[in-house]
Order: structure tokens, then C-alpha cells, then sequence
């Protein structure tokens, strides 16, 4: 694959890409509505190592280790999917990893994501929610320092590695969609994802502007409103024209749709783990509950009420996740009960 016309900050070679963009026959039957449904299966970016965070930490360990920073500091919820990748990312490259992570308002399972973290062996504090969220800039000086007091000092990323760093992890992977449109024969399609600390957003919504593919970016909130999602993707995207002045001078106008965030960060309706039992029945692929299931029926709602008109395509970008499943064991299983009653 030809590497990006715009000269990239370093970066090391950790994702298994390109991944590949699936058609959904048996989803666009049944949910379609005239169009067709893809899946860009970034959820194949690697087994443990998976995910669309992979994308992004390729260029913050490279950051990293140009740097003689021998520490990687992050930050998320317990069943974080960003920080489970921080924690696999450190362990290969033999850097030390720690977390500071949400207490949410679920009980700590040490499963799933938060498992995966310890099996790494990343060091971890846990804070409740309203102290994390209050607290966290103060946190993070505290551990800087500590780190580089103790000879081991530590690159701080930030949440969900979203950044003027790490946006360059789906500017990058805006050039695979380029050859996947042209393979596939898709003239114009919405190109679609979950979006939560908004860096994935960013990097698809300026890549696209920047390749000037025929897609227009929608994204799905699973926390949050539009109005902050809008400005948090009109802040990074000016951070990252002040820090790398390759990136061309282009306003970004992001799309987010906030009618599928439901209870809240984290915890969904009941019609989201019905469609995650669903889809893996129908398709074989599995999607999770904080992000990519939210997403994806938020997606089907809108195609339902006539949102994608102007499109024949719609994409997908299954941003991975399925660790955190085992944290949701009870409604998953309740729901793939109901799935498999109404097949027999």
C-alpha cells in the first residue's frame, strides 16, 4: 500500500493492516432498507493487541521510544479498551505502563479489559468517577513527576489516546479507504463509527477532507452531547494544525448523532445487547456494549427514520471492544437466550 502523501510523524509497526472493509449480506437483508451494509473490521487489528487504539498508539510508543521516555501513563474507565492496548503496547516494547483508572458505577470485575491490564503487568490506581474526572490533570502532574524523580520518566497520554499525536492513527487509515472504495466499486457512501473521547473521529473526519474521498463521516456518541463532541473535534483538530504543519488548513465540520447514547457512559438498553446477540447470530461478528453496539443501533434507528438518503452505501467501522463483553455477562446472556427462543 502506498504510504500517505503527507509526511507522518514516526511511527512503529504494530496494527495488522490493512483490515478488510466486509459486505454484510445477511445484515443488509434484514436491515438495510435499499442500502448496503459494510464493516471496516478494525476489531482485526490484532487478538489481545486489537482494536482502533492500536492505530493511534503506533505513533505514540514511537513518540516514546524516540524520546527515552521508558513509561507509558494512561488513563480510562476499568474496562478502558484503550488502556487494556496502553498496558499490551508497553509489554512488547518492554516499557513500564500504568493506569489511572474511572471507578464507574458498576463494581470493579477483574475480567475483560481490566484482566488483560494485570496479565500485561501494568500498575493501576483506581479513583472514583467524580474524583477522576475533577482530579485527573492533578493526578497526572503528581505521577509525571514521580516517574521522572524515580529515573523512569513517562509519556502521559491522554484519554483514548485522542490527541494532536495520536489523530494521526485515523488520518493514516483514511488512505486504506481509498483502496477499499476502489476494490469494491463504492462511489459515494457514509462512512460511520461510535465516538467517545473523539479521536478516532477526528483523524477519519480530517482524513477525509484532506484525500477528498467521496464519504461523509457520521458519528454515533456514546457519551456526551453533539455541541461537545463538536468542539472537542474543533479543538484537537486546531491543536494538531499548531503542532504539525503538514496538515493543510482546512475547517473540519463534524457530524455526530447523540440520540444513541442511552443511560449513559458505559451501560446500555436492553435493545442494544438484543442487537449485539443479533448481529453475532446473523453475521458472526460480535459488538460490544459501550461503543460499537451503542453505535451500530444508533445507526439502523437512523436508516429506519430515512437519515441516509443520499447514500447507497453505509460503512461501519467496528472499532473493536470485545473484551469489555465479559463485564456485561448477565444482559449478554439474557439477550442471546431471547435471540435463540425466537429461532427455534
Amino acid at each position: 500500500m502506498a504510504l500517505s502523501p503527507i509526511k507522518s510523524p514516526p511511527r512503529l509497526d504494530l496494527a495488522r493492516i490493512p483490515t478488510p472493509l466486509q459486505f454484510l449480506s445477511r445484515a443488509t437483508d434484514k436491515w438495510g432498507a435499499g442500502k448496503r451494509l459494510w464493516m471496516k473490521r478494525d476489531d482485526l487489528t490484532g487478538s489481545a493487541l486489537t482494536g482502533n487504539k492500536i492505530r493511534k498508539l503506533e505513533f505514540f510508543a514511537a513518540h516514546a521510544l524516540q524520546h527515552g521516555f521508558q513509561t507509558l501513563v494512561t488513563c480510562g474507565g476499568v474496562q478502558s479498551n484503550h488502556c487494556r492496548a496502553t498496558a499490551l503496547v508497553a509489554a512488547q516494547l518492554g516499557l513500564d505502563c500504568h493506569l489511572v483508572l474511572r471507578a464507574d458505577e458498576e463494581p470493579e470485575q477483574s475480567t475483560g479489559n481490566f484482566l488483560l491490564d494485570q496479565l500485561a503487568g501494568a500498575t493501576f490506581e483506581i479513583f472514583p468517577a467524580k474524583e477522576w474526572a475533577t482530579q485527573l490533570k492533578a493526578i497526572y502532574a503528581r505521577l509525571e513527576s514521580a516517574f521522572a524523580e524515580a529515573g523512569r520518566p513517562a509519556l502521559m497520554i491522554p484519554t483514548g489516546g485522542s490527541d494532536s499525536l495520536g489523530v494521526w492513527g485515523y488520518i493514516a487509515a483514511t488512505e486504506e479507504l481509498r483502496f477499499d472504495l476502489a476494490e469494491h466499486g463504492i462511489e459515494r457512501a457514509a462512512l460511520t463509527l461510535a465516538t467517545g473521547s473523539a479521536g478516532t473521529q477526528t483523524g477519519l473526519t480530517a482524513g477525509v477532507a484532506i484525500f477528498d474521498l467521496p464519504l461523509d463521516v457520521v458519528a454515533y456518541a456514546v457519551c456526551d452531547d453533539a455541541d461537545w463532541f463538536h468542539r472537542r473535534v474543533t479543538s484537537d483538530w486546531e491543536a494538531s494544525l499548531a503542532r504539525w504543519p503538514q496538515l493543510p488548513e482546512i475547517d473540519l465540520m463534524p457530524q455526530t448523532r447523540d440520540h444513541s447514547v442511552g443511560p449513559g457512559y458505559g451501560r446500555a438498553e436492553a435493545s442494544v445487547y438484543e442487537l449485539i446477540a443479533e448481529l453475532a447470530q446473523l453475521e458472526g461478528i460480535v459488538l460490544d456494549p459501550v461503543y460499537t453496539g451503542k453505535a451500530f443501533h444508533g445507526l439502523l434507528t437512523d436508516l429506519r427514520d430515512g437519515f441516509y438518503q443520499n447514500v447507497d452505501d453505509i460503512i461501519f467501522v467496528h472499532t473493536g471492544g470485545v473484551f469489555g463483553l465479559f463485564a456485561h455477562e448477565p444482559q449478554l446472556m439474557s439477550a442471546a437466550s431471547g435471540a435463540n427462543s425466537l429461532q427455534r
